[in-house]
């Protein structure tokens, strides 16, 4: 069974994703910002659960949590880069601190674990690398700014560092969820078609973690339609992103 760092596993998929991969027997290093909850698992999970907390927008932070990971499995053979936020930006006001507080945790928060992650999965056994994005990055949406551009730089970095890793033998998987019940969309005031629970996105995920794919996306027809409608003229975006937004006001 696989040693896996996961971030982001306190709520929505993360949490799924942490009793999932336990009831499979998996060593689980389980990233949370505190400690609330882990007792539960460690109990139900004995020898299973590593408690790796702190915050991964603290790069210190990160770097404490990989020297505990080495120090007590010695390496990682799955690291699975969950963690994240959403806020949206008022169209009457750009905020420039909301979207340095997006940025900081879906972008950077994935750099800090990075660093700290890939000298512990080279050492690895079939070491694989999987990285949260969203299906928002193939189409621009309203309000969605800072939390679309975050996840399109999640991308592109995923996909770069896929063509650096591929002669180290480590496999990188970008995972682009549609809208998933969690904490987070929870707060969403705006209409969220093909919805999935956290437990089958999680279970979807798991299925698939095997072949080592270079992408995981779900639903299949909500983020082709979403693929489709990315690939419109500029102009045709723009009026289907007007209406989107008058939409969310009705």
């Amino acid at each position: 069974m696989s040693r896996c760092w996961l971030t982001g596993g306190s709520s929505g998929i993360g949490a799924a994703l942490a009793v999932q991969m336990l009831e499979q027997g998996h060593q689980v290093a389980l990233g949370t910002r505190t400690a609330d909850g882990l007792s539960d698992l460690m109990a139900r999970y004995p020898g299973q659960v590593l408690a790796a907390v702190g915050d991964v927008d603290v790069s210190e932070q990160v770097a404490a949590i990989a020297a505990q990971i080495e120090h007590t499995w010695g390496a990682l053979d799955l690291v699975i880069l969950n963690a994240g936020t959403c806020e949206y930006l008022d169209p009457g006001h750009f905020d420039p601190a909301l979207v340095e507080r997006v940025v900081r945790t879906n972008l950077f928060g994935v750099s800090h674990c990075l660093a700290a992650a890939l000298p512990l999965l080279r050492r690895g056994e079939r070491p694989h690398l999987v990285v949260t994005g969203s299906s928002v990055t193939w189409l621009a949406l309203p309000r969605a700014g800072a939390y679309g551009a975050s996840k399109a730089a999640v991308r592109y970095l995923v996909e770069s560092l896929r063509i650096d890793l591929i002669n180290e033998g480590i496999a990188v998987t970008l995972v682009s969820p549609g809208f998933v019940d969690t904490p987070l969309t929870r707060r969403n005031d705006f209409p969220m078609p093909q919805m999935w629970t956290a437990e089958r996105a999680a279970r979807h995920i798991i299925a698939r973690l095997p072949r080592r794919p270079l992408e995981i996306n779900f639903p299949t027809a909500f983020t082709l339609v979403m693929r489709l409608l990315g690939a419109l003229p500029v102009r045709w975006r723009l009026k289907l992103g007007q209406r989107l937004a008058r939409d969310q006001k009705d």
